[in-house]
C-alpha cells in the first residue's frame, strides 16, 4: 500500500480490519522506503474505510510513522475518524500520544505549510479542545498560517456556537497536535501543580513519582504543591517516609507541600502528626487553598531564592542556542505582528533595568538538555501575545497570567520538536508565571546564561537561557 500524495500531504488508506495479524501485511518495506524519499509536510493513517481496529493493530502503523518523523521532521498522525474512534485512540494512547489527530483530511489540509494560501471569502474557523493548551496550539498554527481561529473558552460556548455552523468556513474539534508538552502535572491559576494520589500509597509510590520532574518544576520557580488525596484509602510508614523527604528537599526552594481531601479512618493519625512536623499542611476541601487568594499567594506566590542550582552553563546547551531564539522570536512576532531586532547577546546574570509594568514566565526541560527558559513581557507585549488565544482583549491580569503561560508552553513545545529533529529528547515542566517579577529575580539569583535582548517596535523583550 502505497501513500497517496497531494499537496505535499500523504495519506495511507487502510481498509477492513487493523489488528496485529492483518496491519503488518498491508505495508512492505518498499513502501516504507519510498514513503521516506517524498518531501512531505504531514504524513497520515486514514482511518475512513477501517471497519474496525485495536491497539497492537495501529501500533503497526505509529512505529512506521514515529520512524519517518524521527528521520524527517514530517508531522505525523491519523486523520478520518467519528467520535467513537477518536475516543478509542485516547483511550489507548492516553498519556504517551505523542502523534497528531485530525478529525478529517480537510482539518490536516489546514496545518499544511504548502497551504498557506487563504481565500478571500473565507469566514473564520471555530477552535474547541479541552486542553488549554492544545486550544492555543490550534489557535496559533491557523493563525501562523493565515487564518482567522475563533477559540471557544468552554465547551458550553462551543456547542452553542458549533450549531451555527453556517457561519465558520471549518469547525475544528477532537483534533490535537502531537509533541506538545507534558501530562504529568497539572497547572492551576495561582502557580499551583496539582498531584494525583490514590488507592493504598506504600513503598510504590518512589516508583510512580516522577521525582526528575518535581525537581525540575522546582528548578523553575513553583513552589506549591498539591496532593489530591480524596481517593487514598490509607498509607504506611513508606509513604510518610517520602513526603517528609519530598518536604526536606524542597525546603531549600521555599516550596509547600499540601495534602488535600484524605481522611484517617484507616491511617494512624500519628502519621499526620510525623508529616505536619515535617511542613506538610493537610486542608479537606482544594478549594480552601485554590479560593482563597491570600492564602495561595502565600504559599505559592512567589518563589524561594534557590541556592541549590548553580550549574554552568555547558556548551551542548549554548549551541542548541539558535533553536530556543528561533522558537521564541517567530511565534512572537507572529502573534504580535510586530518585527523583533536583536539588540544584545551576553553570557551574564539576568539583568532588568527595571521591573516595573513587566510580567514574566520560566519554563524547565530535562533529558538530553536540561535547563530553563525565562521570558520577560513588557505589559503591552504580554498582551497582544494573548489577544488572540483569549479572542479579546483584556485587561485583567489573572487572564493574561494564565493565557500568557499556555503560551510560553507552546513555545517549549515547538523548541522541544526542533530537538527531536536533531535527535534530542526532552521533556518540558509547566510553565511558572510571575506577575512580580522581582520574586523571579530572587529565585535565578546569581545564576549565570545567555540574555538576549530583544527590541519589538519600541518594547524591551527579554530571552534568558541557564541551567
Amino acid at each position: 500500500m502505497r501513500a497517496v500524495v497531494k499537496n505535499r500531504i500523504g495519506v495511507f488508506h487502510p481498509q477492513g480490519f487493523l489488528d496485529g495479524t492483518t496491519a503488518p501485511l498491508l505495508m512492505t518495506l518498499d513502501d516504507i522506503q519510498a514513503t521516506q524519499a517524498l518531501k512531505l509536510d504531514i504524513l497520515l493513517v486514514s482511518l475512513k474505510k477501517v471497519v474496525f481496529f485495536n491497539k497492537n493493530g495501529l501500533n503497526i502503523f505509529i512505529k512506521i510513522l514515529e520512524d519517518i518523523h524521527k528521520k524527517s521532521g514530517t508531522v505525523v498522525g491519523l486523520c478520518d475518524y467519528d467520535d467513537k474512534k477518536y475516543a478509542s485512540i485516547l483511550k489507548f494512547y492516553d498519556d504517551s500520544l505523542n502523534f497528531s489527530l485530525f478529525k478529517s483530511y480537510e482539518i490536516a489540509k489546514l496545518f499544511a505549510s504548502s497551504t498557506k494560501e487563504v481565500k478571500a471569502d473565507e469566514k473564520g474557523f471555530l477552535v474547541w479542545h479541552e486542553d488549554p493548551s492544545q486550544r492555543s496550539a490550534l489557535a496559533i498554527e491557523l493563525f501562523d498560517r493565515g487564518h482567522n481561529p475563533i477559540v471557544c473558552q468552554s465547551e458550553e460556548e462551543f456547542e452553542e456556537k458549533k450549531g451555527k455552523k453556517e457561519l465558520y468556513s471549518q469547525i475544528i474539534y477532537n483534533t490535537y497536535l502531537g509533541l506538545l508538552g507534558s501530562k504529568i502535572a497539572t497547572r492551576v491559576t495561582g502557580n499551583a501543580i496539582i498531584y494525583s494520589v490514590s488507592g493504598f500509597l506504600d513503598a510504590e509510590i518512589l516508583d510512580s513519582f516522577d521525582l526528575i520532574y518535581h525537581k525540575n518544576s522546582l528548578n523553575v520557580g513553583f513552589t506549591l504543591f498539591i496532593f489530591d488525596a480524596y481517593k487514598v484509602v490509607s498509607m504506611n510508614i513508606h509513604a510518610v517516609n517520602f513526603f517528609s523527604k519530598l518536604a526536606s528537599s524542597g525546603a531549600e526552594f521555599g516550596a509547600n507541600l499540601c495534602i488535600v481531601g484524605m481522611t484517617f479512618e484507616k491511617t494512624p493519625e500519628s502519621f499526620k502528626n510525623e508529616l505536619e512536623d515535617a511542613g506538610l499542611m493537610f486542608f479537606e476541601n482544594m478549594d480552601d487553598i485554590l479560593k482563597d487568594k491570600e492564602l495561595l499567594k502565600e504559599l505559592g506566590g512567589s518563589g524561594g531564592t534557590n541556592n541549590a542550582n548553580k550549574r554552568a552553563l555547558n556548551k551542548v546547551l549554548v549551541n542548541e542556542l539558535p533553536r530556543f531564539i528561533n522558537a521564541t522570536v517567530n511565534t512572537m512576532e507572529m502573534m504580535t505582528n510586530a518585527k523583533a531586532k536583536k539588540t544584545d547577546v551576553k553570557v551574564q546574570t539576568l539583568e532588568i533595568d527595571s521591573t516595573k509594568g513587566k510580567l514574566a514566565s520560566s519554563i524547565g526541560f530535562y533529558g538530553n538538555l536540561d535547563g530553563l527558559v525565562i521570558l520577560i513581557f513588557p505589559l503591552s507585549i504580554a498582551k497582544k501575545s494573548c489577544e488572540l488565544l483569549l479572542g479579546e482583549k483584556t485587561d485583567n491580569i489573572e487572564d493574561i497570567l494564565d493565557t500568557l503561560a499556555e503560551f510560553v508552553n507552546i513555545i517549549a513545545g515547538r523548541v522541544k520538536g526542533l530537538l527531536g529533529e536533531q535527535g534530542i529528547s526532552v521533556d518540558i515542566t509547566l510553565p511558572r508565571t510571575y506577575e512580580n517579577v522581582d520574586e523571579l529575580l530572587a529565585t535565578v539569583k546569581e545564576r549565570k546564561g545567555v540574555q538576549v535582548n530583544l527590541d519589538f517596535e519600541g518594547d524591551n523583550f527579554i530571552f534568558f537561557l541557564t541551567r
